[in-house]
């Protein structure tokens, strides 16, 4: 397995979200915030769902529920290099959910 190339916007919670998705196959803020091994609280881990989403690294499936997208799992493995994924911002991930961009 290659060593992961995360970007410099990317936290911890972010790898651990991913793995958690991974891990798992789906889950929301709120069920990983009560899952032991995370330390945020559901709105910061909303937030980080939100900036991998608009990475295309998770995606939605239904409400506030997520899974790992095939460039997710390719991050993982080391295989995508984060630093070349659009650089999410809040505004502008903020801009994209208002248009409903997905």
């Amino acid at each position: 397995m290659s060593e992961r190339r995360s970007a410099y916007w990317m936290k911890q919670l972010d790898e651990r979200i991913l793995e958690h998705l991974e891990t798992e196959g789906w889950a929301t803020p709120s069920t990983m915030a009560e899952e032991k091994g995370f330390t945020a609280s559901e709105g910061h881990i909303w937030e980080r769902c939100q900036m991998l989403h608009y990475v295309r690294f998770i995606a939605p499936i239904h409400g506030d529920m997520y899974e790992l997208t095939t460039d997710g799992k390719l991050y993982l493995e080391g295989k995508i290099d984060a630093e070349h994924r659009p650089r999410p911002t809040v505004d502008r991930v903020l801009r994209s959910r208002h248009r409903g961009e997905s």
